[in-house]
């Protein structure tokens, strides 16, 4: 019986404590149009986190040094971010978990698989567009998947449009109560700082050079600072006051469950305001909570080991030439060399080769917590959406791919480096880089590679030219949309003069059209025929 006692409180303890280290965790990512600060702010977290001493961002434009989230040698040439990447940093008592989103376009597949990992996500709009075209694409990806989103309004030290009309854009385009926590005092050039709604102390600032360097920060009450104030004052009191009226708050819980924003206002590139939306994640952002398996049940934070792979990337360090599995951990304590089991294949595994990752940076990592993100090396029977689960079985549900919008096909210029040819295309489409179609009567000749935006088609062959040696051409393929089919449409499908069969690599049908009319018509003739907008690995 003692015995029994104390295997019995040692259990106990082990729960408490990961029920406090999950409490610790903020896991969330950035996301935002391309070109609205999104790099520079992922620097400015990390700058004010002290997770590096300088932002390598503003200095890249000088010295060449790239930001250390983009790692990519493309990301470095073209100044975007193309693959999206971890970040693990401390504040205090909080261990944060960033998940740095790729910032064009083309690239929003990669930004829905790191959706699927993270509890909360930072909306950046800048100031002088509002939502645009790919906010409102990735907002409408973030909402699906109900992640909790913080706003912040970034570059008001430039040319602004007027905060309230902001508010008013974020509720009538995203359906969100924008409730703001921040409010600026003056604009551009006169953008002075912000007022703290919820605490009344207005935050200026001053600006460094470069803005590499935190900025100086005065705090000041606010009903000592408006006396004191100008122009820009007279204005911000009238706001103030008008959001007071109408009683513009946030709601904490409307907030978690996605219906309201908490807004913030200031510039990643001089660094105004980026400590406060850093100890808004603290305050605000949900920590990891239980995880709904495919079967509807939930999986408590404190249940036995499992864990959501949710990202593949190769060759993130050319020296090792190996592959990374990012696992982002749903219950349980990580312990590098657990055995697990693969939910999808039900073969053990052994997890010996786990780390830390900070961008192209790596370090072994023993132990890790719900919310966690663990790089694995050693495992290339993983695919993106495995469940892994020690002792009581579990399965999360798939993470779905978006259905590709543009098409090419590839062929091979040297026959000597078909092998790598072939290895090279099935390694990029495990990892989600491009979508790999074949036609059923062709096989392997000309493959088509289907994405979001050419730009990944891109990316595909300058891959496969550095890492697997195999020079190919891209020609444009006549499809312009596609669509997810049952197996027992495939039929339905080749018979019709409006669609072409297309498999994937893991047997699933798809129906490419060369234009939505064809896609129009299959379906008013085969109006049985389910055509799905979502694929799923």
């Amino acid at each position: 019986m003692p015995v029994a006692l104390t295997n019995s409180t040692a259990r106990s303890a082990a729960t408490r404590a990961v029920v406090a280290e999950a409490a610790r965790r903020r896991t969330f990512a950035i996301i935002s149009h391309p070109d609205a600060g999104k790099t520079t702010l992922t620097e400015k977290l990390l700058l004010y986190g002290g997770a590096i001493a300088e932002a390598g961002a503003v200095r890249a434009r000088r010295s060449g040094r790239a930001a250390v989230s983009d790692w990519m040698e493309m990301e470095r040439e073209r100044g975007i971010s193309i693959s999206s990447t971890v970040l693990r940093f401390e504040v205090g008592d909080t261990v944060f978990n960033l998940l740095d989103t790729p910032g064009h376009r083309d690239f929003s597949e990669d930004t829905l698989r790191v959706l699927a990992a993270a509890d909360a996500a930072v909306m950046l709009l800048d100031a002088a567009k509002g939502i645009e075209e790919q906010t409102l694409k990735l907002f409408q990806v973030a909402h699906e998947r109900r992640v909790p989103l913080l706003t912040f309004v970034n570059k008001f030290d430039r040319p602004a449009l007027e905060p309230l009309e902001l508010l008013d854009e974020i509720e009538r385009e995203l359906g969100l109560r924008a409730a703001p926590v921040t409010w600026p005092v003056g604009m551009g050039t006169d953008f002075e700082g912000v007022v703290d709604r919820r605490h009344g102390v207005f935050h200026r600032y001053s600006r460094t050079p470069g803005g590499a360097s935190e900025a100086p920060e005065e705090r000041i009450a606010l009903e000592d600072a408006a006396v004191q104030g100008d122009g820009s004052w007279a204005a911000c009191r009238e706001e103030l006051a008008l959001l007071d009226e109408v009683d513009a708050q946030l709601d904490p819980d409307a907030f978690l469950r996605g219906e309201a924003t908490p807004v913030f206002f200031g510039s990643a590139l001089s660094n105004f305001g980026v400590r406060l939306i850093l100890d808004a994640l603290v305050e605000l952002a949900p920590g990891p909570s239980a995880w709904r398996g495919a079967d509807g049940g939930e999986r408590p934070l404190d249940s036995p080991f499992s864990a959501l792979v949710f990202k593949l990337q190769a060759n993130v360090d050319p020296r090792h030439r190996d592959r990374l599995s990012f696992l982002r951990v749903c219950s349980g304590r990580f312990d590098r060399g657990m055995r697990v089991v693969n939910a999808r294949t039900g073969r053990p595994l052994a997890l010996n080769y786990a780390h830390h990752v900070f961008g192209q940076e790596r370090r072994t990592l023993d132990v890790a917590y719900p919310g966690d993100v663990v790089g694995l090396t050693g495992l290339g029977d993983l695919r993106i959406g495995d469940t892994l689960y020690c002792d009581s079985s579990v399965r999360y549900p798939p993470i779905p791919v978006l259905a590709p919008e543009h098409f090419v096909r590839a062929r091979n210029r040297g026959a000597a480096r078909y092998k790598q040819f072939r290895r090279g295309l099935a390694q990029l489409d495990e990892e989600g880089v491009v979508q790999v179609l074949r036609d059923p009567q062709l096989g392997d000749q000309g493959p088509i590679l289907a994405g979001a935006g050419p730009m990944q088609f891109e990316v595909a062959k300058h891959r496969l030219a550095s890492e697997f040696g195999a020079e190919v051409s891209l020609e444009e393929a006549p499809y312009r949309v596609a669509r997810r089919i049952r197996d027992t449409d495939a039929d339905a499908v080749t018979r019709s003069p409006h669609a072409d069969l297309l498999l994937r690599a893991d047997g699933t049908n798809v129906a490419a059209f060369s234009s939505d009319f064809r896609l129009r018509r299959f379906s008013e003739e085969q109006p049985d025929v389910r055509l799905d907008r979502f694929l799923v690995r």
